[in-house]
């Protein structure tokens, strides 16, 4: 057996497990071992970025009353509702470059919904848009391998933007004298390891090297997809 197919093998046996197993569909005749893993891997990471979207908005009540003052429910449907590519009005931008308005110091709008359009629409450009995935889709090993990247350097911008008074612009895990929380650090970890394995995985399938990325500690600038 390959390495490729024991991945695949292990991969299943963990996502099944971890996302409970789905009843048979026709639909399933026409997807390989990697279209099935491909559609667990997206559906867990969408899973993950609803859990965050609901604890940022917990965690920073402010950013929820900015605009037209929206439940956090309403907030998650906004954004998870609705496949494909992600447009608001009220936000100029999506992808990088909302995660980039997030920890802008001047940014008057919704941090969190900045932040979390941002990474859900940068991850599902690395699934180039699919959320479906069959005998005959091709995903980009390197797209997939970049967004990983990406919610790291996310995470780490989030945890050096501060306003004048050194206030987090987003707050997450502990903050002066609280009880340590790394949840969010969590989240962010099981994000990034989802989309490592299925770069991996993708890479190995089309029988391609993953080009790994140096980072710039200094501006930590965001990889184009």
């Amino acid at each position: 057996m390959t390495l490729t197919r024991k991945l695949i093998l292990c991969w299943i046996c963990l996502l099944l497990v971890a996302c409970g197993s789905s009843p048979f569909q026709v639909k399933n005749l026409a997807k390989t071992d990697i279209d099935m893993v491909s559609d667990a891997h997206y559906r867990e990471v969408e899973s993950l970025l609803r859990k965050l979207t609901v604890k940022l908005y917990k965690r920073n009540p402010r950013e929820l009353h900015k605009g037209s003052d929206p439940t956090i429910e309403q907030r998650v449907s906004q954004i998870f509702d609705v496949p494909g590519r992600l447009q608001f009005a009220e936000l100029p931008v999506t992808g990088t470059q909302a995660i980039e308005l997030s920890v802008d110091p001047a940014y008057k709008g919704d941090r969190v919904f900045a932040l979390v359009v941002g990474l859900t629409d940068m991850i599902r450009e690395s699934y180039d848009y699919q959320y479906d995935f069959y005998l005959f889709s091709e995903l980009d090993h390197q797209k997939l391998y970049h967004s990983a990247r990406n919610i790291e350097i996310a995470l780490w911008r989030i945890a050096r933007g501060v306003d004048a008074d050194n206030n987090p612009l987003i707050v997450m895990n502990s903050w002066r004298g609280e009880r340590r929380n790394l949840s969010y650090e969590r989240l962010f970890g099981k994000l990034i390891a989802l989309q490592d394995m299925i770069a991996t995985i993708t890479a190995q399938k089309n029988q391609r090297v993953i080009k790994a990325v140096a980072q710039n500690v200094a501006t930590m600038a965001f990889i184009p997809l």
